[in-house]
């Protein structure tokens, strides 16, 4: 690391001598053991004589004189950053603490002089050009409307409040993508080991196909192609009498609760004894080596507890279907329920089609690097395929997928900002589209909108770092 930085010193200094190339040689003519004539001290004005008078006197192969130069140089600066690495070296040797963090905090100071020097240039820069800079506009009025919204929203709303709502949006998309895609790349990847030849072909199909379009035109195929399709509201599809298809979306029944929070607070207890129950059968697998079903036991857990809040904690449930209006005399739509907006399905179907594409390869990475042997002793004790598996091949497999697959994550959430192609209201079309072309604050609604992508791909990245950790086999 000291090599890195003594480096760059010596880069530095060689500029700084370069510019001072004539008074290298005053200081090193006195240093050589001759008597110059005086015809030579007279003619030591001009700089070729000098080069002369050395190389004559050095009894050295004549260089050109760029290259003598550059030699002299590299003596004097070598000399000098000799001592002062040694120096440095032996201050840092004495301490230890101060050894350990110096290359950190030399690294930090020149991020912050570069991030400093950039934010000041721009804000001069600003200044001059007479452009203001603040958030104060987060608090103005939006004044327009949004399509789809999680939240209460109106265009009384405030821009802050647009901003929550693409925010919202963005997430939901991402986290629908992450659960299907998760879901399908991992059954497409053990399928593609299947022994089975339709099924190995059909998922390679699927893979080659589905991974070498690109992303974008598989959008515009499920938005304008697949759902632009679909019937009007008048004639939707209807779906066992509880989901109605149509070009304006998918609507199903509204869930109306009574006493929610009684029955969520039953949802968190569960996950709570469920965390405990796996974690006592695992303790258990390593004493004895028995085997507890705590996938049956948490499933019992899972139905129980929120049934008892229904018999005896005063939780009900309703459903609020979606009926057919005649809005005018030609316009048709469903009121009430919840619609699932097309743009929503279809940037859904797009992110999650593809990016299961490079996380079935992942997966058949991860299985095909266990060895054949730990499969073979598993079935030698008379395990399953699927026990195998399950309790052999896919706990150790899983240290080769999360890598890879944590970089189809990110790039998931990042291409969930191609939605304003298709006018899905996230925080790209919300925020940096409607919001910056409104109020003209370009570089305060960029910054904010690069930071929150950076923010939502680390706290993926630390998760599955976590994740990462926690599945790794230790030594013990």
């Amino acid at each position: 690391m000291y090599r890195h930085y003594t480096k760059t010193f010596y880069i530095f200094a060689r500029i700084f001598f370069f510019t001072k190339k004539i008074a290298l040689f005053d200081t090193f003519l006195p240093n050589f053991a001759v008597e110059p004539s005086t015809s030579v001290v007279g003619s030591m004005s001009n700089p070729y004589t000098k080069i002369e008078f050395l190389v004559d006197r050095l009894k050295l192969h004549r260089h050109t004189a760029s290259k003598y130069l550059r030699e002299i140089e590299e003596i004097v600066v070598l000399k000098e950053i000799k001592n002062m690495n040694l120096g440095i070296t032996t201050f840092l040797d004495k301490k230890p603490k101060i050894k350990k963090y110096f290359p950190q905090a030399i690294t930090l100071l020149f991020i912050i002089f570069i991030f400093g020097y950039f934010t000041y240039n721009a804000r001069v820069n600003m200044d001059t050009r007479g452009i203001d800079f603040g958030l104060r506009f987060l608090g103005e009025e939006a004044s327009f409307d949004i399509s789809f919204s999680l939240i209460e929203y109106s265009g009384a709303s405030s821009y802050a409040r647009a901003y929550l709502v693409g925010l919202l949006n963005t997430i939901l998309v991402a986290v629908i993508g992450i659960i299907f895609a998760t879901i399908l790349g991992v059954t497409i990847g053990i399928a593609r080991l299947s022994p089975n030849y339709l099924i190995a072909k059909v998922s390679e199909w699927y893979i080659e196909i589905f991974r070498n379009i690109p992303l974008l035109l598989q959008l515009f195929f499920w938005y304008f192609a697949a759902l632009r399709a679909l019937p009007l509201p008048k004639e939707a599809i209807n779906i066992f009498d509880i989901a109605y298809l149509s070009i304006k979306g998918l609507y199903v029944p509204k869930f109306v609760w009574t006493n929610f929070s009684v029955f969520l607070f039953s949802i968190v207890a569960a996950l709570v004894a469920i965390f405990f129950v796996f974690k006592y059968a695992r303790i258990q697998q390593e004493k004895s080596g028995r085997r507890i079903p705590a996938f049956l036991i948490s499933l019992g857990i899972m139905i129980v507890l929120p049934l008892l809040t229904f018999l005896i904690g005063g939780v009900s449930l309703t459903f609020e279907h979606p009926e057919l209006k005649q809005l005018s005399k030609t316009i048709y739509n469903y009121i009430g329920g919840v619609a699932i907006i097309p743009e929503l399905m279809a940037l859904a179907t797009a992110l999650s089609l593809y990016t299961a594409t490079f996380i079935a390869e992942c997966v058949r990475a991860g299985i095909m690097g266990v060895t054949k042997g730990q499969k073979e002793a598993a079935a030698s004790i008379g395990l399953t395929p699927g026990q195998i598996l399950r309790l052999v091949v896919m706990p150790q497999a899983l240290r080769i997928i999360i890598p890879p697959t944590t970089n189809q994550y990110l790039n998931l959430t990042k291409n969930s900002s191609l939605a304003a192609a298709i006018a899905y209201p996230d925080l790209v079309l919300v925020f940096a589209g409607t919001a910056m072309m409104q109020t003209g604050r370009a570089i305060e609604i960029i910054s904010i909108t690069m930071l929150t992508y950076l923010s939502i791909s680390i706290a993926i990245s630390i998760f599955m770092n976590w994740y990462n950790k926690k599945i790794a086999i230790k030594e013990k």
